[in-house]
């Protein structure tokens, strides 16, 4: 795919999670780079090159898509957006926040929907059609001369 993404920031504490959507990320080859953070506190401290980041500023790119796990330790999906709302980084409006999640439950679904923040709430686990899904969903004009 010639017109990539720059970065995905996968947010789970699940290292399984993580491995799996890493894979089906690179297989569809449609983002350049991805960063896992295991909470969202790591999250906050990627997306502003701070804690176990700061040595690497500039290092990485800003992720243009952040698939967002709830339930988490430290700082949960949750208290990631509450944080998100008040930082201030550049082109966050460009950023698209996924949440991906686990949870059947009806009211994280409509609580997800009502955070402007969350353009979308998706199940476990995730595929490569679901992927490809929010790609073309989110980034049209990434994915306008590609086939998915």
């Amino acid at each position: 795919m010639e017109n990539k993404l720059n970065c995905i920031l996968l947010v789970d504490d699940d290292v399984a999670t993580n491995f799996i959507n890493k894979k089906i990320i690179q297989k569809a080859d449609i983002i350049e780079h991805i960063q896992v953070a295991l909470n969202g506190k790591e999250a906050l401290e990627y997306l502003c090159n701070k804690g176990k980041f700061e040595s690497i500023e500039n290092q990485y790119p800003q992720p243009q898509l952040i698939l967002l796990d709830i339930n988490m330790p430290v700082m949960d999906g949750w208290e990631f957006i509450e944080a998100y709302r008040d930082l201030e980084i550049e082109n966050k409006e460009n950023i698209v926040i996924i949440m991906l999640s686990s949870s059947f439950n009806p009211a994280d679904k409509a609580k997800a929907e009502s955070i402007p923040e969350i353009s979308e709430f998706r199940q476990k686990p995730m595929s490569k059609e679901a992927l490809l899904e929010i790609i073309a969903t989110n980034f049209p004009e990434q994915v306008k001369d590609t086939v998915l």
